[in-house]
């Protein structure tokens, strides 16, 4: 095979490509070698003895096994970090679904009547004031001052 640098070189403008992205055919090196104008190699391209192999894509496997990893809980230790604590997971977006679960908890309680709508109010605003960090809290709260009901 005959040293086919220019008409490498020239396929790849021709295409529109990087010369790394230009396929000759190995069978038809002589062929190719006799194309010395542009005119050839449009003509050789044509005959698809020159073409396009296809683009190298960015692979996603190393992201997918970084992510699977964190699902674990793993390489997430404050080495991996590098937002703070609030840019990572906001106060508000943490304080929010603090109090969306307890009032879901509270509302819950009030339905099957194990609490009545007093108490589910006084409770209420006592959330809506940060007393309780969880549903736990509020739980042990309500049975120490004895106004849970059990089933019914």
């Amino acid at each position: 095979m005959s040293n086919l640098k220019t008409q490498k070189r020239i396929a790849a403008e021709i295409l529109k490509l990087g010369k790394s992205r230009v396929w000759i055919n190995p069978e038809a090196g002589a062929d190719v070698g006799q194309a010395m104008t542009r005119d050839d190699v449009r003509e050789i391209v044509k005959q698809g003895l020159i073409q396009e192999k296809p683009a190298k894509k960015q692979t996603r496997k190393r992201a997918k096994k970084r992510m699977e990893l964190r699902r674990k809980r793993k390489a997430t230790g404050h080495g991996k970090r590098r937002g703070t604590r609030n840019a990572r997971k906001p106060e508000k977006v943490r304080w929010m679904e603090k109090i969306r679960s307890q009032r879901r908890f509270l509302r819950k309680l009030r339905d099957e009547g194990r609490i009545d709508v007093r108490i589910y109010r006084r409770y209420y605003l006592r959330i809506k004031g940060g007393e309780y960090t969880t549903i736990k809290q509020l739980r042990e709260s309500m049975k120490t001052e004895g106004v849970l009901k059990q089933n019914g």
